[in-house]
């Protein structure tokens, strides 16, 4: 190989996906020139972000993905692309919603905030921004998130459809994030994700008080194999789980949350009441 350089993965975050891109590629036995003709993207990049020359994008990562038939599974360019935004999700929300994005069954409770599956662009947008006013995050893994969280959304979309249940805790329709207009349009966007056939949405009231069985954020997934999986979040840390030691007794209490929780139709009329400023 003339005027091949060498690469060394454990050079930096960037320098692993390149070294991955240059060994998938060789296992399949093709040229820059080759994958180049399969992803649309000039052979001259290619071989940039092989050799750490040129940054992968997310659009670079996920055409690879589809070019080497990784979509869809836990090892994607996709998922390694997000773990180089340093500081832009927390470990393990990237793979969470990878899984996300093929489970038979979702179950979210959300407190504080809309979780991001159900959020409005501009909502996200108000979310991030703030992190970045803190000093938490870049403008530009700002922008990652806010994708991120829009991007998964495509999970609403699949047919079949997940069955999907949400339980929000009453601080997140409470919370004024990003003043009357935003919320206005987060809130229909709530209302339209009630009316679908696949979909529960319910208000845990602050009146539930010690009988609410969670105080932070638990995502819980049912996977097509029927294996569980929650992923939990602090303020600095997520974590994934599928010991089902760990994971049954989060399901049993969130049956009990669905169960003290009010009604979807009780929820829908205070979400309705608020909008209209009567609550």
């Amino acid at each position: 190989m003339v005027n091949r350089k060498d690469l060394n993965p454990d050079a930096s975050p960037q320098a692993a996906f390149g070294a991955r891109l240059r060994s998938s590629r060789e296992k399949r036995g093709w040229t820059q020139a080759q994958l180049s003709k399969v992803t649309g993207v000039s052979s001259g990049h290619i071989s940039g972000v092989e050799t750490t020359r040129k940054s992968p994008s997310l659009h670079f990562a996920k055409v690879v993905d589809t070019a080497f038939g990784l979509t869809g599974t836990d090892a994607t360019f996709v998922r390694q692309w997000h773990e180089m935004q340093h500081g832009s999700l927390l470990e393990g929300y990237p793979e969470y919603v990878g899984y996300q994005s093929r489970a038979a069954e979702i179950r979210l409770f959300e407190t504080g905030a809309i979780p991001g599956l159900l959020q409005t662009r501009e909502y996200a947008s108000v979310l991030a921004d703030a992190a970045v006013h803190r000093g938490d995050i870049t403008p530009e893994q700002a922008a990652e998130r806010v994708n991120v969280q829009i991007e998964q959304q495509a999970t609403l979309a699949r047919s079949p459809s997940p069955l999907i249940f949400v339980v929000l805790e009453e601080s997140c329709i409470r919370n004024p994030i990003g003043g009357p207009d935003v919320m206005d349009r987060q809130f229909r966007q709530l209302l339209e994700f009630a009316e679908q056939a696949s979909t529960s949405l319910q208000i845990a009231p602050y009146s539930m008080a010690e009988r609410k069985p969670f105080r932070r954020l638990v995502y819980l997934l049912t996977l097509p194999d029927r294996s569980l999986m929650s992923y939990v979040e602090s303020q600095t840390q997520g974590s994934l789980d599928r010991d089902p030691s760990s994971v049954l007794p989060l399901v049993r209490n969130y049956h009990q949350l669905q169960i003290g929780a009010a009604s979807q139709a009780e929820s829908v009329a205070m979400i309705e009441q608020l909008r209209k400023g009567t609550l």
